[in-house]
């Protein structure tokens, strides 16, 4: 069989506005260059400089790449492209038009309004969905990847104004713990009060892992309001791991018994006491049936529309975005 050609071509990237602002990297709204005015909308992840001069933390940002690349389903943000400007490490993916599902939770808390039940039920399905894929993903070999998320919070979910909902951020799908460049000591990374008790203690993690993520981001949908509230290490450990299992039925008493007892199931101590991203998720589309509304992406954008006056009827008009808002060592081409 004859090889096929390599074709050398270079992306070029115009940065139009910042959009997120995290501790490893910065996210922007991008405009992908090409040849005879080909421009395509996409958002760039740009690792900060001072972590980019650590191998560690640059090779924990490749690894996001070239772990998320593969993950093609609808449920989960598309990662395009791994690369290097100015010796700055760049993850070019798909441009979310919407919020985060941090932003709907806090909306409703400060109007203090419920979240819709089939709306909370639907966003948790799908995030199910997008985790029980990466679970079971194998590479082009076949090979099982025995992929945890590790970071499933509210601020890791995207939701699209037509009704899509997307897991991102798999930066630390591959690592749950590594050595702090700065102190030389082991650090625990991600969100504190979403880990499993065996995350939390620095234990091997299994899909399950990701599942009690996901029950503490259930109860959060229906509560407004933590599961549980501690965020330090120390704190975390004695609140999750030592403490009993919370109470649903005194934290909210008004939720159904059948939703309490999904949730329960789900932040089981015991990681073999708890369902699969799958069955969590069948549970959820099975209640939201039953109680003759199921979830759809059609309903979850009629009630974005409703709660976010900016939510677009159309796409926007282009702007051209200044000059000056490049990324270092990349040109734009000639209108």
């Amino acid at each position: 069989m004859t090889d096929l050609p390599v074709l050398d071509a270079p992306t070029r990237f115009r940065l139009v506005r910042e959009l997120a602002r995290g501790g490893m990297a910065t996210v922007y709204e991008a405009e992908q260059v090409g040849p005879s005015d080909f421009t395509k909308r996409m958002a760039v992840k740009i690792i900060h400089e001072r972590y980019g001069a650590h191998p560690e933390w640059r090779q924990l940002f490749v690894d996001e790449a070239k772990l998320s690349a593969n993950l093609v389903h609808g449920n989960i943000v598309q990662i395009y492209q791994l690369g290097e400007s100015a010796d700055r490490l760049f993850i070019a993916m798909e441009l979310i038009k919407g919020v985060t599902l941090r932003t709907l939770i806090n909306t409703h808390r400060a109007r203090r309004l419920i979240l819709p039940p089939d709306v909370a039920a639907y966003c948790a399905s799908r995030i199910c969905r997008a985790l029980d894929f990466a679970h079971h993903f194998r590479d082009a070999r076949g090979v099982h990847l025995d992929i945890v998320h590790r970071d499933v919070s509210p601020g890791n979910v995207m939701l699209t104004w037509d009704g899509q909902v997307k897991l991102a951020d798999f930066g630390i799908a591959k690592a749950r713990t590594m050595a702090d460049p700065s102190a030389n000591r082991p650090l625990l990374l991600g969100k504190k009060h979403y880990m499993s008790p065996e995350q939390l203690l620095g234990r091997s993690v299994a899909p399950t892992a990701d599942v009690f993520s996901m029950g503490v981001v259930l109860f959060e949908l229906f509560a407004l309001r933590s599961l549980f509230t501690e965020d330090e290490t120390l704190a975390a450990i004695d609140e999750v791991v030592l403490s009993p299992t919370p109470d649903l039925v005194s934290r909210l008493p008004e939720l159904d018994p059948d939703m309490q007892r999904i949730i329960a199931a789900a932040i089981a101590k015991e990681p073999e006491d708890r369902p699969s991203a799958a069955a969590l998720g069948r549970a959820l589309d099975a209640w939201t049936a039953a109680r003759g509304a199921p979830g759809s992406p059609e309903r979850l954008q009629a009630h974005l529309a409703e709660l976010f006056p900016e939510a677009p009827a159309s796409p926007p008009q282009r702007q051209e975005p200044p000059s000056v808002s490049l990324l270092p060592g990349i040109t734009p081409t000639s209108r």
